[in-house]
C-alpha cells in the first residue's frame, strides 16, 4: 500500500517510515530463522499463501495491531520449549524487537500501548489456531506441522471491552451443559462461568483482563496454566481497556 493512502486515512508520514522499519525487521526473523534451521540441518518450510481481512490502511494497521500482539505471544510462550541457551537468547533478541513493534502499533491505533505490567504468553497450538484463519494453502512439500487448531471462538460485539461487563461469543460448535470461558491475560488465567442467551456464548470480563486478552472456552475451571486438553474453543482475541494507573511515588 503506498504512503498517500495511509496520510489520507489520517497517519503520519513518520508512522509509514516505522511501518517500512517494521517490514525490514520481519524480514530479516524469516532470514535468520530460515538459516538457523538449514543449519541444524531441518529443511525450512516454502511460504504458504495467506489472506488478510483488510480493505483500506486503518483496517489493515487495525489487524496488524491484534497480529503483532499474536506475535509477541507466540515467542513468550515458545520460550519454555528452547533448550538451546544460544537459541533461547536469539528468541529473547526476536521478541524483544516484537513488544517493541507491537508497542507502537497499539498507541497508532489509539490504545494503551503498556496496557498490561506483563506479555501474555500463548502456546504453540492457540497460536495457530489464531493463524490458521489467515491460510490459504501450503505447498504440498511442505512436512506436516505438529499443530493442530481448535474450534474458532469469535467475539460478537465491539471493543475495547471493560472489566465487569458482559461479553458475547460465537461459535460453530454445541457447548456442553458446562463451560467456562477463560481469559488468559499478561500472567493471569481466570475462568468464568458461561452461559448461552440466543445462541450466543455469555460472560462476565474478570478484573484480571487488560489489554490484549486470549478467551477460551474450557471444560474446566482452570485456576494455573491453561493446558491443550481443557480448550473446547478459541482463543478469541479482545481488547480490553485497563484500569487507570496507580503508582507510589515514594517508592522511587
Amino acid at each position: 500500500m503506498p504512503e498517500s493512502e495511509f496520510l489520507a486515512a489520517g497517519f503520519s508520514s513518520a508512522y509509514y517510515t516505522n511501518l517500512k522499519y517494521i517490514a525490514h525487521d520481519e524480514e530479516q526473523h524469516v532470514e535468520l530463522l530460515t538459516s538457523a534451521l538449514a543449519a541444524a540441518g531441518a529443511m525450512p518450510v516454502a511460504a504458504c499463501t495467506y489472506k488478510f481481512p483488510y480493505t483500506d490502511a486503518k483496517s489493515f494497521v487495525t489487524l496488524a495491531s491484534v497480529l503483532e500482539g499474536v506475535g509477541t505471544s507466540a515467542y513468550l510462550g515458545g520460550a519454555p520449549l528452547i533448550s538451546s541457551k544460544a537459541y533461547l537468547g536469539v528468541a529473547g533478541s526476536i521478541l524483544v524487537t516484537e513488544a517493541i513493534h507491537t508497542s507502537l502499533q497499539r498507541f497508532t491505533v489509539g490504545e494503551v500501548a503498556p496496557a498490561n505490567p506483563y506479555g501474555t504468553a500463548l502456546g504453540l497450538n492457540p497460536v495457530y489456531t489464531l493463524a490458521a484463519e489467515f491460510i490459504v494453502s501450503c505447498p504440498s512439500t511442505n512436512m506436516a506441522l505438529p499443530v493442530m487448531a481448535f474450534p474458532a471462538l469469535t467475539a460478537t460485539q465491539g471493543i475495547p471491552a471493560a472489566p465487569g461487563i458482559t461479553f458475547t461469543f460465537t461459535t460453530t460448535t454445541s457447548m456442553p451443559s458446562t463451560f467456562f470461558v477463560t481469559f488468559v491475560s499478561g500472567l493471569s488465567t481466570t475462568s468464568v462461568a458461561g452461559s448461552m442467551e440466543g445462541g450466543m456464548i455469555v460472560a462476565t470480563i474478570p478484573a484480571t483482563a487488560m489489554g490484549q486478552t486470549y478467551a477460551f472456552i474450557t471444560n474446566t475451571n482452570v485456576t494455573s496454566s491453561i493446558m491443550d486438553s481443557m480448550i473446547l474453543n478459541g482463543p478469541a482475541v479482545i481488547e480490553v481497556t485497563p484500569p487507570s494507573p496507580t503508582f507510589d511515588i515514594t517508592e522511587m
